[in-house]
C-alpha cells in the first residue's frame, strides 16, 4: 500500500486542540482533545471528502508552542527554555499564548526539543 505523508498543524483551538491539513488544494480542519484523536477525526474527513484510505495517511505534524507542550507534558518548560537560551518566562508565556515565538525562537525551540529526543535515544538504564 502506497502512503500518503501529510503535513497536520496542530495548534490552540478554543476548548481543545485543533488540526488542519491540506490535500488536492482542500483545507480540512479539525478539533479535538488529544493529538491521536486528532490525526483519527482527520482521517476519517480524509476518506469522506476525497476517498483517501485512512490506512494510507502517515502525518508529519507541525506544533504550535502551545500544543508542543500539551503533546509533551513530560517537558518542563524552565528547562527546555534553560537549554535554547530563552528565558524560562517567556517560554511559559509561548506556551500559554499569552506571547508567539518569532521563526527564530521557534527554530532555537525545535533545535532543542530535537536535541533532547537525541540525548534521550541514547540514554541506557542500567538495572
Amino acid at each position: 500500500m502506497r502512503k500518503l505523508k501529510l503535513e497536520m498543524i496542530v495548534e490552540r483551538g478554543e476548548d481543545n486542540l485543533t488540526g488542519r491539513v491540506t490535500y488536492n488544494e482542500n483545507l480540512i480542519v479539525e478539533s479535538a482533545d488529544n493529538v491521536n484523536e486528532l490525526a483519527e477525526k482527520l482521517k476519517l474527513l480524509l476518506f469522506e471528502f476525497e476517498g483517501v484510505d485512512p490506512k494510507s495517511v502517515v502525518f508529519e505534524y507541525l506544533y504550535d508552542v502551545y500544543a508542543l507542550f500539551q503533546q509533551f507534558d513530560f517537558l518542563n518548560i524552565g528547562k527546555v527554555a534553560e537549554r535554547a537560551g530563552i528565558n524560562a518566562g517567556l517560554l511559559r508565556q509561548y506556551a500559554s499564548q499569552v506571547k508567539y515565538p518569532s521563526a527564530k525562537q521557534a527554530r532555537k525551540i525545535e533545535s532543542t526539543i530535537h536535541k533532547l529526543a537525541e540525548d534521550m535515544g541514547k540514554a541506557l538504564i542500567y538495572a
